[in-house]
């Protein structure tokens, strides 16, 4: 049951419009469950966009099974996606730097004022993003420290690989997830994959991760794969930043999720007008890489990584 939820006019006859799929039992209950699927709010971030597809094509296969409410709302940014923007063009806003909104205020605020009045209420609500065009991220969940102790059993059940806690003084407040968390709406942060690219393989561990979450939630009875036990960082001192101490090209020589040595080699910086190596890129402390750069042209400063610490990840 697909229905608009905020729709304001722009110029040349055109709307804006933000819309919500519904997907209802075919024996609708009382006091039903209800889990939404949010993504989108960045146009340049469409990992999501197959997750909202892949979804509605399980539950139609076995909707007998579907005991609750599946809210879907695959772009709540649809002229950034149309444009390939991360923000709102024409406004130069980043719509996750705009939340909650105000009914009563600008065209934005008013958009997602609406938003939250829609998927406030939710038992839980997923938040899917991607990185950027820079970097690619193994899909993982984020949480703000204030809301650990409801979010972490969800982001357990929810088939990623790493469950990052951050800092309360490190999320801004005018994020979707913080104004909905703040009002008692849980939502889980998911990142992972690229920028303006499908990575399908992490598409279907998410689904498979949502459909594990709905049935532990009385949401689906039907049969769940298990799910993969997340790591789990809280201390902000488990993760080693790597970042370019010169710039030029990046040819990485470390696969994505690779667990590590101690000064083994992550990628090179090279100069491809004098045919030099500028520098190594080495593992800093023994662990797994979970974040890796992914467009090869660095500067000085520019984040090449990121490295989970060996005793936090606890493999052998």
């Amino acid at each position: 049951m697909i229905k608009t939820i905020a729709a304001v006019g722009l110029p040349v006859d055109e709307v804006l419009e933000i819309k919500r799929n519904r997907i209802l039992p075919e024996t609708p209950m009382d006091s039903m469950k209800r889990i939404s699927i949010v993504t989108g709010i960045h146009g340049d971030e469409l990992e999501g966009q197959y997750v909202c597809f892949e979804l509605q094509r399980r539950i139609e296969q076995n909707k007998e099974c579907l005991t609750g409410i599946v809210d879907i709302y695959p772009a709540m940014n649809p002229l950034g996606i149309d444009s390939i923007t991360r923000g709102i063009p024409a406004f130069d806003l980043d719509m996750n730097r705009l939340f909650p909104g105000d009914i009563d205020g600008s065209m934005l605020e008013y958009v997602v004022a609406r938003i939250m009045e829609d998927v406030a209420g939710s038992d839980c609500v997923l938040d899917i993003h991607a990185s950027n065009i820079y970097l690619t991220e193994i899909p993982q969940i984020r949480i703000n420290e204030l809301h650990q102790d409801i979010l972490v059993p969800m982001a357990e059940a929810a088939n990623v690989d790493f469950i990052w806690i951050h800092g309360a003084s490190t999320v801004l407040e005018s994020t979707f997830a913080y104004s909905l968390n703040h009002i008692g709406t849980p939502v889980l942060v998911v990142e992972m994959g690229v920028g303006m690219r499908i990575t399908r393989t992490y598409g279907d561990q998410m689904v498979d991760g949502i459909f594990h979450l709905m049935k532990k939630m009385g949401i689906w009875n039907g049969e769940v794969k298990s799910v993969r036990k997340p790591i789990i960082s809280r201390n902000p001192e488990d993760v080693c930043y790597l970042n370019a101490s010169v710039g030029g090209v990046f040819i990485p020589a470390a696969q994505h999720g690779a667990k590590l040595k101690k000064d083994e080699t992550i990628g090179r910086i090279v100069d491809p007008l004098c045919g030099k190596i500028l520098d190594e890129v080495q593992a800093p402390e023994e662990g797994m890489l979970f974040t890796i750069r992914d467009y090869p042209i660095v500067v000085e400063g520019s984040l090449m990584g990121r490295l989970l610490k060996k005793e936090v990840c606890g493999y052998e």
